[in-house]
Order: C-alpha cells, then structure tokens, then sequence
C-alpha cells in the first residue's frame, strides 16, 4: 500500500501527482521535493542536509515523473537531474490536504480524556520498563498520546526515579536540585512541600523553557489523604472553546505573567500565554499556575475584564471533579506527566504518618527522539 502506482507532472512541472497502491493520491511541488532529496549530493549520510534552501534554483521545475520499483521518479530541471523518493516516506509526508482551520486542534497523535479516564491503562511495571524495550516502547506511547502514565511495582530506595528517566533521556537539573524532595518542611520554599491540597497546575511556567517532563516517585505514603489528581489541559481548553469561544481567544491571544523568587538568589520571570497555539492553531502548550501567577499587564484595559472572566472559567473547568481521575501512589509507584499538557494537584492530607515522594523533571525531546526510534525498530522487525 505505500508504494507509488502511477506519477505525472502537473501545474506546468512546478508539482507532481503521486498515487499509492491503495488509491489514495497526493501533489508534491517540484522546490519541495527537490529541497527533500535524499541523494549523496543534497544529504550527508546521518541524514543532514548539504545544500542550503537558496542553492535550489527559483525556477525548479520537474520534467519527468514516473513509478518505478514503487518508488517515485522524478527529473529536476535546470539541473537535468534524476532523483529517486520512497514511496512510505511520500505516504508519511502528504501535505496536500486541506487546513482543518480550528484553532484549538489536538496534535495528531494525542487523545483527550476527562474523570472517567482508566489509570490503570496507561501503567507499567517498573523492571519491565527498565528491562524490556518493547514495554518501554508502550509506556512511552502512552505518554506521547495521554501525556500521562504511571509505574508501578518499583524498589522504594532513594533515587529510583533517575533510572526510569535514564531510559529514554536525561535529567532537567534546575534551583531545585537534581532531584526534590515532596514532603512537608519547617520554612517550605514552596507550598509542595507542605501538607496542603494544590490546586491543579503545571510546574515552572515561570521558567522558560519550562521542564517539559516531570516524574513524581512514591517512598513512602502513610498519611490520610494526599491522594494525586490529573487534568488533560488540552481536554480543558477545548471545553472552554466549546463552551465559551470569546474566552478561549483571550487566553490563547494574551500573554500572563508567571514568576518565583521564593529563594535567594533565584528570581524566575516568563510571559506566555496560559493556552498557547502553534501557528497553524494546533494546541501547542499549556501554562496554568494560580500560584505563581504574576500581575497580568499585557492585556489592554478595554479587555482586561473579560480577560479575567475567561480565567476564572478556565480555572472553574480545571477544578471540575468529573476532569480528574483520582489516584494514591504507594510506595514504589510513580507517575509522570507532559508538564506542557497535563497539570497535576493533590488533595491535603494530614499530620500522622508520613508522605515522602521524590521528583524530578527531563524533556520530552529525549522521550519522543527514544519513541521514534523504538517504534522505527519495530517496524523494521516486522517488515
């Protein structure tokens, strides 16, 4: 199914029409493909280009095209140069599609989820991730589509989440340490070191970049309450486009303001906006953090109410109880969420017992780049 039927020049050689096996068929224009040739004199063997985009005469035109071997054909002029493209990587790479135009789009390969969302779904045993790349690869999965998965049937010694993050990528040190210790404290730098409940949140939207990864690993949980809760926040923007689209446009076209100085010598300052969309409108990131919340000053005045209006529903849908599923870590059970995607609260929980997790935050680059090339080996094994 992905290998090309049939090609033809179109639009005067400026494209091609390419069709698969399958039927389906798409337009490639001549500068695009001649820009993504894969021969020895446009790429180097690790897959990086040689040419830079203004060698690649204005006026590229193809004159030929054709399937040969299922792959494409085509001859590039004014060079007068043939040049071979896989047919899979066409197929993988159609662009000839009409713009959904919707701001507020998931990204193609995530799924949006609410209260009733299935915890237990998205787990995996800890020696299995560690040991085996094929369990590895669909805990990874899970986070790419979910940006949220949990571990469990972990060891309960300090720093076992560094070889959960050791499998995929790195560790983000950042004011915090390597790692941080959850657990209450004296004089708390931060209100996670305390016993009180947290409202729904992403870490370090003060911080940009801000980590994109953070792991939450259970040693200890005796204490009454204390249980953890997640909120899919593309879920929550696109139910506060749904249900106000006025509001949405505020929060995704106006930056807030984000800042902690709550250590000496740290002052940490950013400006994005709470809903952020890529350009396209796909839903890029999102920042929402009551606590670290600076005075908003980028809204002109004449929109500053509804600004606030469209904050405080947005807040009102991330408190929503049928948004949460609700979960208590044990000892040697961890989660791990998108910090771009997904924020994460906890209930209070009391004085008695104890409720000791350590944490740590990575880029999700590192666990997309280990995905992508375990799901390459995969394919390869099964084709």
């Amino acid at each position: 199914m992905f290998e090309v039927r049939s090609a033809s020049v179109c639009d005067d050689g400026a494209a091609v029409r390419v069709e698969w096996e399958d039927g389906e068929a798409a337009r490639f224009h001549a500068i695009w493909l001649r820009d993504n040739a894969r021969d020895p004199d446009t790429r180097a063997e690790n897959g990086q280009r040689l040419i830079t985009v203004n060698q690649i005469a204005r006026d590229t035109r193809v004159t030929l095209a054709a399937a040969r071997d299922g792959q494409l054909v085509a001859n590039f002029m004014p060079e007068n140069k043939e040049r071979t493209f896989d047919g899979a990587w066409l197929k993988a790479h159609i662009y000839d599609r009409a713009d959904s135009g919707m701001a507020g789009r998931l990204p193609a390969e995530a799924e949006a989820w609410g209260g009733d969302f299935d915890v237990s779904q998205v787990d995996g045993d800890f020696n299995q991730i560690i040991n085996d790349d094929e369990c590895m690869r669909e805990w990874l999965a899970h986070v790419r589509r979910y940006g949220f998965a949990t571990v469990s049937g972990g060891p309960t010694a300090e720093q076992s989440l560094f070889r959960l993050v050791e499998r995929f990528g790195f560790v983000r040190e950042t004011n915090y340490g390597r790692l941080f210790e959850v657990r209450t404290e004296v004089n708390p730098t931060n209100l996670a070191y305390t016993g009180l409940g947290l409202q729904a949140h992403t870490d370090n939207p003060y911080r940009d970049p801000q980590p994109t990864l953070q792991i939450l690993y259970c040693l200890e949980n005796s204490a009454e309450g204390g249980e953890s809760l997640v909120v899919d926040g593309f879920a929550a923007a696109q139910r506060l486009r749904a249900e106000d689209p006025a509001g949405f446009d505020m929060l995704t076209h106006y930056c807030a303001r984000f800042e902690f100085s709550g250590q000496d010598g740290v002052c940490l300052r950013s400006r994005r906006p709470m809903i952020e969309l890529a350009a396209d409108g796909e839903l890029n990131a999102i920042r929402f953090n009551n606590r670290s919340a600076a005075a908003i000053t980028d809204v002109p005045y004449d929109d500053m109410a509804a600004y606030y209006a469209a904050y405080q529903r947005f807040a009102d849908i991330v408190d929503d109880p049928a948004m949460a599923p609700c979960f208590k870590l044990g000892p040697g059970e961890a989660f791990i969420v998108d910090n771009t995607r997904v924020m994460h609260s906890r209930r209070a929980f009391s004085g008695t017992g104890s409720r000791w997790l350590q944490g740590c935050y990575a880029d999700k680059d590192g666990l997309l780049s280990t995905l992508a090339a375990l799901d390459q080996r995969t394919q390869a094994a099964a084709e």
